[in-house]
């Protein structure tokens, strides 16, 4: 039987206010709490609050056979709990029935997976207590921030205690292979992967009000047929988008809370079931293995990490940022550690991409700056100040100084090698090319003369040719002296 397994992403960072330059040092709260509070509750009554909702009906009306998973951030849930804590209560619900699987993932939305694998664990950690806390659930499988996973995590996702993990079914690792199976890490076959359906969840997140789409407009039925028209052997079709897809970035009026509540009665009629992830790791064996070198996403085209590391500015803040990681975990300040997992969402970087096209109007629609510029000065400003607060509660002692000097130089001169290295492999080429084209031009070799035949002496360098001998008879001439000759004595 095929089956469908439903994700909702559900993350809102908190917004930094505008910081200036001569607040470092002197104001240390970053966020826009007038900001945060308008659009979580926005979001929330437009989106979150009917969305999970329709989850809710879903579950009741369908007696139990629609379920889903969600993915919720740590700093979303503490927003919630600040300002709309009747979602909170929505989201229990949903969890007490049974049907509804919360993911692990990073606490704070953190890309620390592609730096730091200590301060990933702990994200990690951090948030799996916040679940169970709220929705009395351990997570089994996990949710990297962003879809990220490369073969390099498999391990220590494995080793962390989750079974799966869910990332993007990105064509250029794919190749021919389809999203609609189970597969198996590469370097770490006993963990899972469930990829994404790219196509149909787009199809819903970002085509259903298109009206210029060829299959507009998108209906049910119609939705599930295509599911059903999959090739039979295809196991399974995951389906991961925002949770604001329902009535924030597709709006009410558009008819998606009809389209998303109508998906079990028609699905149920194809034989389709719904199924978390849990059961797909359960029920469902990998078919094969899957090589992942480099890190993927599920943004933008390119499907890998230049959303957030892109270009100087992102990267520049974001090694920043993680150089004072080892700091952090150390000390013991409460206020600190919050600001830490706030500064850390993957957001900020976001907002500094300088893509254009599509990807660049992808970028923009979520940034509340004017330039990409702008939000790296802001978000530098308060890191600045954030810095200073590390170096007074735990600074580098002369020891840990000394051995990043030491450090540093080992880098450099290792670079100056390689660069020396380099210029000689470049003479060498040059002088091999050199001796070939002198060989090249040198005159061949005369070839041996024919048997027989004596050769005739060949004149040394230095010798004197003889002068040609004088007829015979004939008294050779005096030589001419420069003085008279001296008459000898009597």
């Amino acid at each position: 039987m095929k089956a469908i397994c439903f994700y909702f992403q559900i993350h809102q960072p908190f917004r930094l206010k505008r910081y200036r330059f001569f607040d470092i040092g002197n104001d240390h709260y970053y966020y826009d709490d007038f900001a945060n509070e308008d659009i979580v509750t926005r979001i929330a009554r437009n989106s979150y609050i009917p969305a999970a909702e329709s989850l809710l009906r879903m579950i009741e009306q369908s007696e139990g056979r629609f379920r889903c998973a969600i993915s919720v951030t740590g700093v979303a849930l503490e927003q919630f709990e600040q300002y709309v804590p009747e979602f909170i209560d929505i989201l229990k619900k949903l969890a007490a029935t049974g049907k509804v699987e919360f993911l692990a993932e990073t606490y704070s939305h953190s890309l620390a997976s592609l730096t730091d694998p200590d301060e990933f664990a702990e994200q990690v950690r951090l948030h799996d207590e916040k679940i169970q806390l709220i929705f009395g659930q351990k997570p089994t499988v996990l949710r990297n921030t962003e879809l990220i996973y490369c073969d390099e995590l498999a391990p220590q996702i494995y080793s962390m205690g989750y079974k799966a993990v869910i990332t993007e079914g990105a064509k250029h690792i794919l190749g021919w292979k389809s999203p609609n199976y189970v597969y198996s890490a590469a370097d770490c076959p006993a963990l899972k992967l469930l990829l994404k359906n790219s196509k149909l969840s787009d199809d819903i997140s970002f085509r259903f009000s298109n009206a210029d789409w060829d299959a507009y407009p998108l209906t049910a039925d119609k939705y599930i047929d295509w599911i059903a028209q999959t090739p039979p052997e295809e196991q399974i079709v995951n389906l991961f988008m925002n949770l604001e897809t329902f009535g924030e970035l597709q709006h009410r009026d558009s008819g998606i809370f009809q389209f998303l509540e109508a998906l079990p009665r028609f699905a149920a009629e194809k034989g389709i079931e719904f199924i978390t992830p849990s059961d797909a790791v359960a029920k469902l064996k990998p078919v094969g293995e899957l090589t992942v070198l480099h890190p993927i996403s599920w943004a933008d085209e390119a499907r890998d990490t230049s959303a957030w590391l892109g270009n100087k500015l992102q990267r520049e803040a974001f090694d920043k940022l993680y150089s004072v990681s080892e700091r952090v975990r150390l000390c013991d300040d409460r206020r600190l550690k919050q600001d830490w997992n706030y500064l850390q969402a993957s957001d900020h970087l976001f907002y500094m991409s300088t893509k254009h096209m599509a990807d660049g109007d992808m970028h923009s629609h979520f940034s509340p700056y004017e330039t990409p510029f702008q939000a790296f000065t802001n978000y530098m400003n308060v890191l600045a100040d954030f810095i200073v607060r590390v170096e007074e509660q735990y600074p580098l002692s002369i020891e840990n100084e000394e051995l990043n000097s030491l450090l540093t130089t080992i880098r450099n001169q290792a670079t100056e090698i390689e660069t020396l290295n380099k210029e000689v492999n470049s003479m060498r080429k040059n002088i091999e090319h050199y001796n070939e084209e002198h060989l090249l031009r040198e005159p061949k070799a005369e070839e041996p003369k024919k048997p027989g035949r004596k050769p005739r002496a060949k004149k040394a360098d230095d010798a004197v040719e003889p002068k040609a001998a004088k007829k015979p008879g004939r008294k050779p001439r005096a030589k001419k002296t420069d003085t008279p000759a001296e008459t000898p004595e009597a």
